[in-house]
């Protein structure tokens, strides 16, 4: 792409000025932006590993007591229970803004429940079920705060490479780009004073001839 030519004039290097402080303030704001994000960014990221050293645990724990299940009942019989529970967690998700940045929050109402509000048989199951059911709730609080921050985690790595785009295109390209201009249009109209002022030296010096 061929750069077009400036034109060598005083209003176009005001305007050119105007142009650079426009775009050093906008640099020095991304640039703020930019540190915020990554702070934000690492805060969430060790609440991320914080959260997968308790879930961890939480699911070997929850697989251990459904491997006991399963060696007390049928697939069958476990897989039914599992069918009949009726009631889900209330999940509830909203969207806040970090510098721009469009997170989703994500709710749920965990009440811990008795094996009579999961709506399976008694006839059917067993303490081992119940174990197995207590185990996987207890472990949903945890998942669901696991989505919400890996998915903020995503989203301001998207922000962070993009401001960081935009931060180097402008103190790289944008900038310097700028600045050559400027200084090739004050170069220019120091020619051009320089060749003005010549010129009026030799008018005036033939006019003082012609006087003579």
């Amino acid at each position: 792409m061929v750069e077009e030519p400036v034109k060598p004039t005083r209003m176009e290097l005001i305007n050119i000025k105007g142009r650079i402080r426009l775009a050093g303030k906008g640099h020095k704001l991304l640039k703020q932006k930019r540190d915020v994000l990554v702070l934000e960014f690492f805060s969430i990221l060790k609440r991320a590993k914080d959260l997968r050293s308790v879930l961890n645990p939480q699911m070997k724990s929850a697989f251990g007591s459904l491997g006991v299940a399963q060696a007390y009942h049928s697939i069958f019989e476990i897989e039914q229970s599992a069918l009949a529970v009726k009631k889900v967690p209330n999940v509830r998700t909203s969207v806040k803004n970090v510098m721009g940045v469009r997170i989703a929050d994500i709710e749920g109402d965990y009440d811990k429940r008795g094996a009579q509000d999961r709506g399976y048989s008694f006839a059917g199951s067993s303490a081992k079920i119940d174990e197995t059911a207590s185990s996987f709730e207890a472990s949903l609080t945890t998942i669901m705060e696991i989505a919400k921050t890996e998915n903020a985690i995503r989203n301001l790595l998207r922000e962070i490479e993009t401001t960081k785009r935009r931060v180097n295109a402008l103190e790289y390209v944008v900038v310097p780009r700028l600045k050559g201009q400027a200084g090739y249009i004050s170069m220019r109209l120091d020619e051009m004073e320089r060749e003005g002022f010549f010129t009026l030296k030799m008018l005036k010096k033939k006019m003082n001839a012609k006087a003579k």
